[in-house]
């Protein structure tokens, strides 16, 4: 793959990114947290969006494609929705540049030849092969993002809990749903695990299971709200503890 990133690809994404959060902070935060290179770039938002991908082909110590990855990934792992009339046709402005240029965006930021699997293993990967300590890591990094970038530590969690139920969908032989999205994804694998609310439970049991149900749901609410509310605190209570009790479910 071209490591480079494409005048056509760059054109698009600067577009689409300068329109959807039409702030130079914002843009900033989110440039720099993604590894492009050097000081903040002058101009509007869409010129500075330009250059900065245009400074990472540059820069001989900077991997662009992995820098793009990053800076697109929060807006293309939005679900679109009646809130933003801006991100469904953002998104598919994004995957055109990138069809043109034999490219395809994968969830969680990778971005691979079309027909191309990831290089880097996939969530899904790490829970068929068992690898827990990657799962780990993957808890971590979001509640490293908490603080500083709820919104990230909310995406990270969801992307957890929908790798793994398509694990388990798979592995149990499930149907799997039209939309592979965290709600029905959940609500796929809910019955089998035996986690719905049964009337002859004691209180104190429906109460658990009602609970997590509504934090899987509030993860993917959350994820999809906009504009994403500013909360750490509640990023910081749902990002771990719905990851990992969906885990211990399973």
């Amino acid at each position: 793959m071209n490591s480079k990133i494409l005048n056509s690809v760059i054109g698009a994404v600067s577009s689409v990114l300068a329109e959807y959060y039409y702030s130079h902070s914002a843009l900033n935060s989110l440039f720099m947290e993604s590894g492009a290179p050097g000081d903040v770039p002058e101009g509007n938002c869409e010129t500075k969006c330009s250059l900065w991908l245009r400074r990472c082909n540059d820069d001989v110590c900077v991997d662009p494609m992995q820098v793009l990855g990053q800076v697109i990934q929060r807006f293309m792992d939005l679900e679109p929705n009646d809130w933003n009339q801006k991100i469904g046709p953002g998104q598919e402005r994004i995957r055109a540049s990138f069809a043109k240029n034999q490219l395809t965006y994968q969830m969680n930021g990778f971005i691979t030849l079309a027909g191309a699997s990831p290089a880097a293993k996939s969530l899904a990967d790490y829970f068929k092969a068992g690898d827990f300590s990657s799962i780990e890591a993957e808890f971590d990094r979001a509640i490293s993002q908490v603080d500083r970038d709820p919104h990230a530590a909310i995406t990270a969690a969801s992307a957890i809990i929908e790798a793994l139920c398509k694990t388990y969908i798979e592995m149990h032989g499930l149907e799997i749903p039209s939309k592979q999205t965290i709600g029905p994804l959940w609500k796929s694998g809910q019955q089998h695990l035996g986690l719905n609310v049964d009337p002859t439970l004691q209180d104190d049991q429906k109460r658990i299971l009602q609970g997590l149900a509504s934090i899987v749901d509030g993860v993917g609410a959350y994820r999809t709200s906009v504009p994403i509310p500013n909360c750490p605190a509640v990023a910081r209570m749902l990002a771990p503890f719905s990851a990992r009790h969906a885990l211990i479910a399973a």
